[in-house]
């Protein structure tokens, strides 16, 4: 329909053809616009009161006989701003709805080595927030390759993510192109207290937990307590981790 815009305005199909028919008519009877239009009576008539009522068209008495007129096309300009500011009237009522309803915890699977790079580089393309990482042995290291997780590292910093990672001390003899790397901190747990097939990521509402062994799989998190939950984890982590300086 050349006019199918009106409908999103809230007009009908019917309202739509007898104002058009009117705008065309200049002024008519309701018997020549359902002459014209080929509408049925009864849904003229409808059509006709709720145009009215909308202030979209009006009519005068000739006798006994309304004869009805079109109300210029600029007043949509005038509808559409009322029903502007009536949204915005009720809007602040609904987003406290939405801030109201506890959303519900979604959790992913995801599998492979496939898998695992798509959850990884949806974390670092986060536009917000810290990404902690709590994970990393000479196991999750092989599992991906030096050079895949140097380019997720290239990938995070493009973004201006600051990174805190706590490894296994094993990754000692080949993590300083890392340390060299910007908005990256590293600290290190000795590897008898490690765990050496896992990792987890947090970010923003996002945690992330990673197993690299068999095919490998990683469980997406996304829920915001669940997320402080783990930050609070890392940080006592954190704090019990050294860096490689006071290592050596």
């Amino acid at each position: 329909m050349e006019f199918e815009i009106l409908e999103d305005l809230g007009l009908t199909n019917s309202e739509i053809k007898v104002y058009v028919q009117l705008l065309e008519l200049g002024m008519s009877s309701a018997k020549d616009i359902i002459y014209k239009s080929k509408l049925q009576n009864s849904v003229v008539h409808r059509a006709l009161n709720s145009l009215i009522e909308k202030g979209l068209i009006h009519y005068i008495l000739k006798g006994k006989h309304k004869i009805y007129i079109a109300t210029e096309p600029e007043y949509f300009f005038t509808y559409i701003e009322d029903k502007k500011k009536q949204f915005e009237a009720v809007f602040p009522k609904l987003k406290q709805k939405q801030l109201s309803q506890k959303k519900e915890t979604q959790t992913s699977m995801f599998k492979g080595k496939k898998g695992i790079s798509e959850v990884y580089y949806k974390l670092v393309s986060q536009s917000n927030g810290e990404f902690l990482t709590f994970g990393g042995s000479k196991e999750t290291t092989d599992f991906m390759g030096l050079t895949w997780w140097q380019n997720m590292y290239l990938k995070r910093i493009k973004n201006k993510l600051h990174q805190r990672h706590i490894a296994s001390t094993e990754v000692l003899p080949y993590i300083d192109p890392f340390l060299k790397m910007k908005l990256t901190e590293m600290r290190f747990i000795p590897k008898e207290r490690f765990s050496q097939y896992q990792e987890t990521a947090i970010i923003e509402d996002y945690v992330a937990i990673t197993i690299f062994a068999d095919e490998g799989y990683c469980i997406l998190i996304h829920n915001k307590d669940v997320a402080d939950g783990y930050r609070k984890n890392f940080e006592m982590m954190w704090n019990l981790a050294r860096e490689k300086k006071e290592l050596t």
